[in-house]
């Protein structure tokens, strides 16, 4: 798989002669934020075409995501940052990643001239994979009919995307960040189609856990996640090994917290993790996260988590490979 970055690479890889583009491809557009079981039913679509033509199957995403450059921090919550998207991707088969940064020059874009410049001068499309409701170019011009019309004159198809719905309802990244938001874990990972995770790299915290005696492992995030409180987790470590635990997501209260984070607290466990990239598995929802009256109070909260996390894990199973 290979991963392109803005358009001036796109540009670069569209000339080769003997390039992965070379016979065009296959191509969807969208956030994938999550990769949810829409998202994969997505991918399937464009896997399928493209292996009938005997192209590379593309999946074209965005950074900022279109609503973080619009609303900058009143936009929704990603379920998942670009390195992670990228690793689902990855895992799912699509040949290129082309990753475009949305910016105001790339807002201005006309309708026809994303698609003359992307599309066809760039990706060499010959089968688009979109929603009939997707839109695009400046003030949003560009629409379904507008890829179907081209298409029709400059030698591409345009099929619209499957719909999946769960309980009657669209499977969407809106809805799972709502499900998350009230803690409804096993709901969103059936909607994702795969455990919701964060995966991130252990950095220097304040200490406080290992002073009270429930010593943690501090994963920075660079936003808000859509979920928020004390959770049952299992991470999985650098060398495959996979731990239970409890986490707990948010602004820590309690210590006056102002960056929000991800403390990782894993059961049995002796070693030093600072530096390693962690795989953090949500399995259960224990509480709400909460501003303690003081530190020990907190304390004594957090035995309790332990207690019921232990108690969650003995009837439903633990993640642990050992250690």
């Amino acid at each position: 798989m290979r991963l392109i970055r803005g358009l001036t690479n796109l540009k670069h890889f569209a000339q080769q002669a003997d390039g992965p583009l070379a016979n065009g491809c296959v191509a969807t557009i969208g956030n994938f934020d999550g990769v949810h079981l829409g998202h994969q039913t997505i991918i399937d679509q464009v896997h399928e075409k493209a292996l009938e033509l005997g192209v590379p199957s593309v999946v074209m995403v965005f950074e900022p995501q279109p609503r973080e450059f619009f609303q900058g921090r009143e936009a929704p919550p990603r379920l998942t940052a670009f390195r992670q998207k990228f690793e689902s991707l990855l895992a799912s088969g699509i040949d290129i990643v082309l990753c475009l940064r949305f910016n105001e020059r790339f807002r201005s874009y006309s309708g026809m001239g994303f698609i003359e410049d992307v599309l066809i001068d760039g990706l060499g499309v010959r089968h688009l994979v979109v929603g009939d409701d997707f839109r695009f170019g400046c003030d949003r011009a560009g629409d379904f009919a507008l890829l179907r019309e081209v298409g029709e004159k400059r030698g591409f198809t345009v099929e619209n995307t499957r719909t999946v719905t769960v309980d009657g309802e669209r499977v969407s990244s809106t809805r799972i960040r709502n499900v998350l938001a009230e803690n409804r874990i096993e709901e969103a990972e059936a909607l994702l189609g795969h455990p919701f995770r964060i995966r991130g790299r252990v950095v220097y915290g304040r200490q406080l856990g290992r002073e009270i005696g429930a010593p943690t492992a501090n994963l920075l995030l660079p936003q808000m996640p859509p979920l928020r409180g004390v959770y049952v987790i299992s991470a999985t470590l650098e060398d495959g090994r996979v731990v239970d635990g409890v986490a707990n997501i948010g602004l820590r209260p309690t210590v006056d917290g102002k960056q929000p984070s991800l403390e990782v607290h894993l059961f049995d466990f002796a070693g030093t993790l600072y530096g390693q990239r962690l795989d953090v598995v949500f399995r259960h929802a224990l509480r709400d996260e909460v501003k303690f009256d003081s530190v020990d109070d907190l304390k004594q909260q957090i035995a309790r988590d332990f207690d019921d996390a232990r108690a969650w894990i003995a009837v439903h199973g633990s993640s642990a490979t050992g250690h």
